[in-house]
């Protein structure tokens, strides 16, 4: 055979060094009429999410961003239409940038990071934005689909994969040591660490304010989460009613609400960091997405981290800070039995989670990091953090990453 008349281009290539600049967030709102987003728009909250980044980092010349991904897991109406372009467009970037949607339930935002990460670290970007939005008071999950009726038919799943609250009354039937006074203990100390972390000022900064308008009380600005029950008690979570089996176990109070909102976050490769002077907040290490029964999908994070352990060799015991989300209790418990760690561990979601701040299903990967990023600037003594999550249908995903201001062994 002859040789090629022009010779090809080398294929292999060095793996560059991606780094998570900054993570911001709108406050999480109850989804539904009453909430302070009712008369707002999806792409609206994702775009002053985007817009803030921007606002933060003078430093990077908007041209230089390479990437838009944004997820969300019901893409219709406003949070559908191609929203990472169209956000982009929106929020002042200029038309040269491009953007796509990308949807993994409630993984969304996480698997955009990933994507736009590998993207980065193959040298198809410098720069990208990754993040997730997700009105469930306009778009509830599951609006406008149409299951193939062959995944119940043909048995594929239980009939209880498609509810997720069942599922999680299925994970409480194959961990049975995970009490509903387990969950409701947990539910409470996450709803003390969240009002905790407000007062002391570790929740607050990464909040972008968003003007909100309501019929009935005109504009207003939304500067907190507004799911927050402060003051919850276990006498107060034990007298709930179980919606998804009667006597069951899962209630309101230990898992996370409907919610909206929107996240965005800043990752570029290191050395272009640097080179625009712009901070590097995190180092990702590797990620992980796994499959499991969709029955029981909150044993998602299991699998995902076991799988990532393997491909990085490292271990639980490299871990000094996680952020789960809690999409449940039971499935922070059953991922904390599973690797021996205490239900009150103060590296595990330290400044409260979900239950407490609202879980806007594709959003809700970045507000995980975003809180990382900032543990790891006051630990300099932590190496390696954690963020995973639980994930619809039967998945999980995990991704571990490194503190630049980590400070070696004392």
């Amino acid at each position: 055979m002859a040789a090629p008349a022009t010779p090809l281009a080398p294929t292999a290539r060095g793996v560059r060094t991606v780094a998570f600049v900054e993570g911001v967030r709108t406050p999480f709102g109850k989804a539904g009429d009453k909430g302070i987003y009712a008369g707002t728009r999806a792409d609206d909250l994702v775009v002053n999410a985007i817009r803030e980044l921007l606002r933060r980092h003078p430093e990077l010349p908007p041209e230089r961003v390479d990437e838009v991904a944004i997820a969300a897991t019901t893409q219709i109406g406003d949070q559908g239409l191609t929203i990472g372009r169209t956000a982009a467009l929106l929020a002042g970037l200029p038309k040269s940038v491009p953007g796509f949607a990308i949807d993994r339930m409630c993984a969304g935002a996480m698997t955009a990071v990933t994507t736009a990460a590998s993207g980065i670290g193959f040298g198809a970007y410098d720069i990208a934005i990754a993040g997730g939005v997700e009105h469930m008071g306009r778009h509830p999950m599951g609006e406008g689909v149409d299951p193939n009726p062959r995944i119940i038919a043909d048995k594929l799943v239980d009939p209880t994969a498609l509810v997720m609250g069942q599922t999680a009354e299925n994970l409480h039937d194959r961990f049975p040591a995970i009490t509903k006074q387990r969950t409701d203990a947990y539910a409470a100390r996450s709803q003390e660490r969240y009002a905790e972390a407000v007062k002391t000022g570790k929740i607050g900064p990464e909040l972008v304010p968003v003007a909100t308008r309501s019929k009935e009380l005109g504009w207003g600005l939304a500067t907190e989460d507004e799911p927050p029950r402060p003051g919850t008690t276990l006498e107060t979570l034990a007298g709930l009613k179980t919606p998804f089996r009667p006597h069951g176990r899962i209630t309101a109070g230990n898992a996370a609400g409907l919610n909206d909102g929107a996240t965005a976050s800043l990752l570029a490769d290191e050395e272009t960091a640097r080179e625009l002077g712009l901070p590097v907040a995190m180092r990702l290490v590797g990620y992980s997405f796994a499959g499991v029964e969709p029955e029981v999908m909150g044993i998602g994070p299991v699998p995902a981290t076991e799988k990532l352990f393997k491909r990085t060799g490292l271990s639980i015991d490299d871990i000094g800070l996680f952020e789960i989300n809690e999409a449940f209790a039971v499935q922070v418990l059953a991922f904390l039995d599973h690797f021996g760690i205490d239900d009150e561990d103060p590296r595990v979601n330290q400044w409260g989670g979900a239950i407490a701040c609202g879980h806007p299903l594709a959003s809700s990967g970045v507000r995980l990091m975003t809180q990382l990023a900032r543990q790891f600037a006051e630990r300099p003594d932590v190496r390696y953090g954690m963020t995973t999550m639980c994930i619809g249908i039967g998945m999980g995903g995990t991704v571990i990453w490194e503190n630049p201001a980590f400070e070696g062994a004392k």
